[in-house]
């Protein structure tokens, strides 16, 4: 039986690596696109475990040159697009690199699956952060809610979820929208609040500094797990219908809940640790996210593995592994 064969783009990402191990798992032929990087190791850090098993190319959402050829190349069966400009503080600084990257990287991605591959399937990395501060009566965002984003990050996402729904109706594509609510896992980039309290708070612990400088600690988001959320990536396209899906928990935490249980549990205080630094506050905040799953469970069963604790104590564990445990411990 000839196996499925998938692309990726952003696979050297925290969700890339996690899905292409997932459909390495399921006897997929991998491939992906990186962007490159100036440092290799960079590039590659996140699949280590796995880059013997698969192939990737040298490829840019903004060089659809480069997109044609690759799919060309690969001839897959379903594509995944992830890649991005990911980190919504930063998309306040670079926002014309943002929207080239988002917006404009979606839509030559989306126009070379018309060309090259229109019998393949297309999955297309939305975002919570479309949704803005819009919330629904009972405190949670789903599939119709309103999208009203507060930064330049949510706006390119908006844009790219409406051209996936475009190129659907239009077209008769197989396209399905992930809205997926904040996922991490110790592959996060420690720029990104959730590895950045956890490698703080292990940093404080071990003597190595003495304080953490966070923006808005009342800001509350939905945290899942980003290896329970790829799985949902692939269900989409097994479904026989594309669709577009909230991805979430269900549960919400501000960050405060974050600091006080990450310290808690390496026996700390947080309010002695952690201060406000407006410097990481963004020009237009976005305080709540509380994801509504009801679609995904009804149509997938979806129950995540990984609870916000039990997330963050594998980060923990990972931060602690990385640098402080002796070698066999």
């Amino acid at each position: 039986m000839t196996k499925r064969r998938c692309l990726i783009s952003g696979i050297s990402g925290q969700s890339g690596s996690f899905l292409a191990e997932y459909l390495l798992s399921l006897d997929y032929e991998v491939f992906g696109i990186i962007r490159r990087h100036s440092v290799s190791e960079n590039q590659n850090s996140r699949l280590r475990q796995v880059q013997d098993k698969m192939k990737t190319f040298y490829g840019d959402t903004t060089d659809p040159y480069s997109l044609a050829k690759i799919v060309r190349d690969v001839k897959p069966d379903e594509i995944y697009h992830l890649a991005a400009q990911s980190h919504v503080r930063v998309g306040f600084d670079i926002p014309a690199y943002t929207a080239q990257a988002n917006a404009l990287g979606t839509l030559n991605m989306l126009e070379v699956y018309k060309e090259e591959a229109p019998g393949a399937k297309f999955y297309n990395a939305a975002s919570s952060e479309m949704f803005g501060n819009s919330v629904e009566a009972d405190g949670s965002q789903n599939e119709n809610t309103l999208m009203n984003p507060v930064s330049v990050y949510g706006c390119t996402k908006v844009f790219g979820y409406n051209l996936a729904r475009h190129f659907r109706r239009a077209y008769g594509l197989f396209i399905c929208n992930g809205i997926l609510f904040n996922h991490e896992s110790p592959r996060r980039g420690s720029n990104f609040v959730t590895n950045k309290v956890v490698k703080a708070a292990v940093d404080i612990k071990m003597g190595k500094t003495n304080m953490l400088y966070l923006g808005n600690l009342d800001a509350a988001r939905d945290w899942g797990h980003a290896a329970d959320y790829v799985k949902m990536m692939n269900k989409m396209l097994q479904h026989n219908v594309p669709d577009d899906y909230v991805v979430a928990t269900g549960i919400s935490h501000t960050v405060r809940d974050l600091c006080e249980y990450v310290f808690s549990a390496l026996e700390m205080d947080w309010r002695d640790y952690v201060r406000l630094d407006e410097k990481y506050l963004r020009a237009e905040d976005l305080e709540f996210l509380r994801g509504d799953p009801t679609k995904l469970k009804t149509t997938f069963g979806w129950e995540p593995e990984y609870t916000f604790e039990s997330m963050l104590d594998e980060m923990i564990e990972y931060w602690l592994v990385k640098h402080y445990m002796p070698e066999g411990e």
